[in-house]
């Protein structure tokens, strides 16, 4: 039995190590997309590392090529696995003109966003006028006579002198980049199954479970040693900060009882001598208020209908945390003007000389 089992786990991990041999990501030249599941490369990788529909090649200039069934070969310039797009032009460096005679994503597993460009085509003595329209030039569907710019077809116009020609065309994809107002041109595609943006965010390896199935996996995920994984940190802070909340607005509720029930038991003797503490015959009593006049003297504020404050996240008083309502007196210590009901906040500096939230004695001391 031991032996049995011996064998299964060596041939597994033999499996394992080898599946991962073949399917290592692979590239056709040193400045080229890295390529891995969905994608492969025709010729240096097996048919399991990648999904039906995405196999790339390399051509003769060492260039990453796409074969799309109804429209030809493109040059891959990037793929974003994470988002799960692939960005793509044409060989010849005309892609409005391979666009513009046949261009179709039927048979392939990819599609894009459809939009519309104009391209209007003025001679060159009408080309200077046409830069305040704010196109592109198209390098390749111009020449020494004339000049073609492409806009887009859904922006404002602007002036069009009447010797130029346009005519609109629709693009599926399509993304122009300038330099010095020469339009360059990618369609970017986009993919849906199958679908490896959780795994790859994660920071695994998403690829097929098995040689001889369709299912795909995630594998290679961070371990605790590397570091938790996203959703073990998730469930972290949730775990934690949860209670710590409920905690905190359990403890708040018990004050504010505390202080309202207090507070109902009748006003605390004004005077800066409020309380002492006795410890020896000859210890030294300890004065912890403001007296009356003091406390008198901060401004009052009577709410209107509208319950309008200077700050309007100040809406509850943190001292029994009720909302204020219509009619009430407020009272606000000048040096940090925050606000408390009036009953409160006499209350409070009858017994504290700091304010409730900042901590600081209203006469600016720490």
């Amino acid at each position: 039995m031991n032996t049995l089992l011996s064998f299964f786990f060596f041939s597994f991990f033999t499996h394992t190590a080898l599946c991962a041999q073949i399917c290592s990501p692979s590239l056709c030249g040193d400045s080229e997309p890295l390529v891995h599941f969905p994608f492969r490369l025709f010729g240096r990788q097996s048919f399991h590392c990648g999904y039906p529909g995405f196999a790339l090649s390399c051509n003769n200039h060492n260039q990453t090529v796409l074969n799309l069934p109804s429209s030809g070969e493109f040059i891959v310039k990037s793929i974003d696995y994470a988002s799960q797009s692939i960005y793509i032009s044409d060989p010849d460096g005309c892609l409005p003109k391979r666009m513009e005679e046949s261009f179709s994503l039927s048979d392939s597993p990819f599609s894009a966003s459809h939009t519309n460009l104009m391209f209007i085509n003025c001679t060159l003595a009408d080309w200077y006028k046409y830069i305040m329209y704010q196109g592109v030039l198209v390098p390749c569907l111009s020449s020494n006579n004339y000049r073609v710019v492409a806009v887009d077809a859904s922006a404002p116009g602007g002036y069009v002198p009447p010797t130029c020609r346009s005519w609109r065309v629709g693009f599926y994809g399509y993304y122009w980049g300038t330099m010095d107002g020469i339009g360059t041109a990618d369609i970017q595609l986009h993919w849906d199954v199958p679908s490896c943006k959780s795994c790859v965010l994660e920071g695994g390896t998403c690829g097929f479970e098995s040689n001889t199935e369709m299912t795909i996996g995630c594998s290679g995920l961070p371990t605790q040693s590397n570091g938790l994984p996203r959703s073990a940190k998730y469930g972290l802070i949730l775990g934690v900060g949860i209670p710590g909340l409920l905690t905190f607005i359990g403890l708040a509720c018990y004050i504010g009882g505390r202080t309202r029930a207090h507070s109902q038991r009748g006003p605390l003797r004004s005077g800066t001598e409020l309380f002492t503490v006795t410890a020896t015959p000859g210890s030294a009593r300890v004065a912890s208020g403001l007296d009356g006049p003091t406390i008198e003297s901060y401004p009052k504020t009577v709410l209107g209908e509208s319950r309008r404050l200077p700050n309007p996240q100040d809406g509850t008083c943190p001292i029994c945390l009720s909302e204020y309502q219509p009619k009430d007196t407020l009272r606000s210590i000048p040096e940090c003007n925050h606000y408390f009901h009036a009953t409160c906040i006499d209350e409070w500096l009858g017994m504290n000389s700091t304010c409730p939230l900042c901590r600081n004695s209203p006469d600016g001391s720490s």
